[in-house]
């Protein structure tokens, strides 16, 4: 008998012991999301071949290839409140800087914070195909919608 309530106490203790999973199924930080639309018509999505697209001074954006588009998404830098694109099309290069504010908001245990971003505005940008750009959101809090409409 003291052999079952001896199995049972332990039993009782290794259920309790044990931690729920910490599996993240929360949304992650926003990318910022660019739509090519045309200059005579910013009402109409027009489809441009990009190159490639890098932060200046960090990274090449992981498995780009070369393809046409009327949008891409882009990850800002969280750790400063400015980021700088080079991005090339058939050849020619455009450079972006976009300045932001970052606020940090708790998710979960499991997923940590995420960086919103707030009062998104274009510092500057050369003008070789690019030819303007509309900004239609200045708060990144989702990568659902576009944020920014690029005139070419």
């Amino acid at each position: 008998m003291k052999k079952y309530i001896l199995v049972i106490i332990l039993s009782f203790t290794l259920v309790i012991s044990c931690d729920k999973d910490d599996i993240c199924l929360e949304d992650t930080t926003p990318n910022l999301v660019l739509k090519f639309v045309s200059f005579e018509n910013d009402t109409i999505i027009k489809e441009i071949t990009i190159d490639s697209i890098r932060a200046l001074n960090s990274y090449d954006i992981e498995s780009f290839q070369a393809s046409s588009l009327d949008s891409i998404s882009i990850p800002l830098d969280f750790n400063e409140n400015t980021t700088t694109y080079k991005i090339s099309s058939n050849g020619t290069s455009d450079t972006i800087v976009f300045n932001y504010h970052r606020n940090d908001v708790f998710v979960s245990r499991s997923c940590g914070y995420i960086t919103i971003f707030e009062d998104l505005e274009i510092e500057s940008t050369t003008n070789h195909w690019i030819k303007g750009f509309n900004i239609n959101n200045t708060t990144i809090d989702n990568d659902t919608i576009s944020h920014i409409n690029i005139l070419h």
